[in-house]
C-alpha cells in the first residue's frame, strides 16, 4: 500500500457514516460446496468413430492438446444442466481449455472446434484419427448422472505419439460443483505435463466495490480462480478491506471499518459465522496470516507513527514488532515462517524490509530507484512480488535479496499483488487512468500474458487462496 493511498484511505474511513456491527453485516450464509469424491476411473476398450463435426478446421494446424467435449454414457437431464450430461460433458471441456490456455504455457484446442468421441473411445482413443490432425496431446473425459443426483467426471490425459495415457482420474461430485470437477482435471493436466503444482481448482478473495468515489461501497466478494461462481459475503454497511484466505482455506481473514473504527475479523467459510480477533481506534491496516495459521500481522497507527504487529489468530494480547519512526505497514511471511517482508518510509521514501519473524534484524532489499510497496513472498520461497513505483505503478518480482527486479505489468495503476497457490501466476488489481474503474487481472512470471477476471462490479484487493482440499 503506497503511502500517499494509505493516507487517503485512512482519512476516507475516518470519515464514513457510522455502520452497523461487523457481525451483523454479513449477508445470507453462504456455507461451502460439498465435497468432492475422488475415485478410481476406468472404460470399455470399444473403439469406434468419431462423431460430430470439425467447426473450425483451422485450429488443427497447432493444436497442441487436444480436448473434445466430455462423452456420456446415456444422456440424462441433471440439476446441472437441464439440457443432459452431453450438454454438461461440453462444458465440462470448455473449462478446461480456457483454464489451460489462460496459463499461457498450452495451446489447448476445445470442444467447439473438434469431433466429439463416443462414449467408448474415452477408454480406446482413435489414436490415428488424432495424430493425422497434429494433436500432440488428448484429453478425453464423460459425465455421468447417477441416480443420487450426484455426477461421476472422469479425466483422461493421453499422449498421442506413444499412443498411451499417461493418467487418469475421476471425481463424483454434487450438481453445483461440476466446475470443480473441471477445474480438478485441469489441474491433473497441468501437473503432468509441467511437473509443476496446479492452481485451478482455488479460490480469489477479493473487495467488490460500487458507487461514487465519495461514498464507496466496499464487500467482501470470493469467487473461483477462473472469475466464476461468484458470491458476496458481506452486505456492504460495513467497509471491507484487504482480505486473506487463512493457509488450510477454511477461513477468510479481513479487515473491517465499523462506526469509524477498525475491526479484524476472521469469516469461517464452512458455517459463514465470524469472529472478532482484534478492534481499536487506532487506523488499522494489512491484516495477514502466518504460514501455520496461527498469528496475524497487521499495522496500526499510533500517535502518527504506524508499526506492525502480531497477535494470536484467536485474539488477545498484540506484540509490536518494529518500532521506527515512520510508517512500517503490510507483512508478508516467508513460506517456512522464520521472515517478514514489509514497506516501511522510514529511509525517506517508501522500500522494501526484511525482518525475522520476532522482529529482529530488520534489512532493506529494495534499491532499484522507485519505490517499493506492498511485498508479498512467493509460496515457492524464491521471490517476492511487489508493486514498483516509477512514475506509474506496476507488479514487478525480485528474489528475496532484492536483486533480479523483473517488471511484469505496464500498466498506469497496477498494484497488491498476489500469488497462486504454485507461485507461477500474479494477481494484481488495476486501476483506469480516464475512468478510475478498478479491476482483477492476472500476469504469469513471463510478463507476456496477461488477462482481466470478470467481475459483476468494480473489484480490488485481489487475495488467491490456497488449493482446495
Amino acid at each position: 500500500m503506497t503511502k500517499t493511498y494509505l493516507l487517503f484511505l485512512t482519512a476516507a474511513l475516518i470519515a464514513a457514516p457510522a455502520a452497523a456491527q461487523g457481525a451483523q453485516d454479513l449477508g445470507a450464509p453462504v456455507g461451502e460446496d460439498g465435497p468432492v469424491e475422488t475415485i478410481a476411473v476406468e472404460g470399455d476398450d470399444a473403439d469406434g468413430p468419431l462423431r460430430g463435426t470439425v467447426t473450425d478446421e483451422s485450429a488443427w494446424s497447432d493444436i497442441g492438446i487436444a480436448i473434445p467435449a466430455f462423452a456420456t454414457d446415456r444422456d440424462r437431464p441433471t440439476p446441472a444442466n437441464a439440457d443432459g450430461t452431453e450438454a454438461l460433458g461440453r462444458e465440462v471441456a470448455r473449462v478446461i481449455t480456457a483454464n489451460l490456455r489462460n496459463n499461457g504455457l498450452f495451446k489447448p484446442v476445445g470442444p467447439d472446434s473438434l469431433p466429439q468421441p463416443a462414449f467408448p473411445q474415452i477408454t480406446a482413443p482413435a489414436f490415428g484419427n488424432w495424430s493425422g490432425r497434429g494433436a500432440e496431446m488428448l484429453v478425453h473425459g464423460y459425465v455421468r448422472a447417477r441416480d443420487d443426483g450426484r455426477l461421476v467426471v472422469g479425466c483422461y490425459l493421453y499422449d498421442v505419439a506413444l499412443q498411451n495415457e499417461l493418467v487418469r482420474e475421476g471425481w463424483v461430485v454434487g450438481p453445483a460443483d461440476w466446475r470443480r470437477a473441471a477445474h480438478k482435471c485441469s489441474d491433473l493436466i497441468f501437473a503432468r505435463l509441467t511437473g509443476e503444482s496446479p492452481f485451478f481448482d482455488s479460490r480469489i478473495a477479493y473487495i467488490a466495490e460500487t458507487g461514487p468515489k465519495d461514498r464507496r461501497v466496499k464487500r467482501l466478494a470470493v469467487m473461483d480462480s477462473d472469475g466464476a461462481n461468484h458470491r458476496f459475503l458481506t452486505l456492504g454497511s460495513a467497509t471491507a478491506l484487504t482480505p486473506r484466505y487463512s493457509p488450510d482455506y477454511s477461513k477468510i481473514l479481513y479487515l473491517s471499518y465499523v462506526d469509524g473504527n477498525p475491526r479484524i475479523y476472521v469469516y469461517d467459510i464452512g458455517s459463514g459465522k465470524q469472529t472478532l480477533v482484534t478492534e481499536n481506534r487506532n487506523p488499522t491496516i494489512a491484516p495477514r496470516w502466518s504460514p501455520d495459521g496461527q498469528s496475524i500481522l497487521y499495522s496500526m497507527a499510533v500517535a502518527g507513527n504506524t508499526d506492525i504487529y502480531r497477535v494470536p489468530a484467536t485474539g488477545g494480547q498484540s506484540v509490536r514488532l518494529t518500532n521506527n519512526p515512520g510508517i512500517d505497514v503490510g507483512g508478508s511471511y516467508s513460506p517456512d515462517g522464520r521472515k517478514i517482508v514489509f514497506e516501511s518510509d522510514r529511509s525517506g521514501s517508501q522500500q522494501c524490509y526484511v525482518m525475522d519473524a520476532d522482529g529482529s534484524n530488520q534489512k532493506r532489499i529494495s534499491f532499484f530507484g522507485g519505490r517499493c510497496a506492498t511485498p508479498e513472498w512467493s509460496p515457492r520461497g524464491d521471490q517476492i512480488a511487489f508493486t514498483r513505483i516509477a512514475g506509474d505503478f506496476n507488479v514487478a518480482v525480485m528474489n528475496t535479496s532484492g536483486g533480479s527486479i523483473r517488471v511484469l505489468t505496464r500498466g498506469w495503476q497496477d498494484e497488491a499483488p498476489t500469488w497462486a497457490p504454485n507461485g507461477r501466476i500474479i494477481q494484481f488489481f488495476r486501476t483506469e487512468k480516464n475512468t478510475g474503474r478498478s479491476g482483477i487481472w492476472q500476469v504469469d512470471l513471463t510478463g507476456q500474458n496477461e488477462r482481466r477476471l470478470p467481475t459483476p462490479v468494480d473489484a480490488s484487493d485481489p487475495a488467491w487462496g490456497p488449493i482446495r482440499p
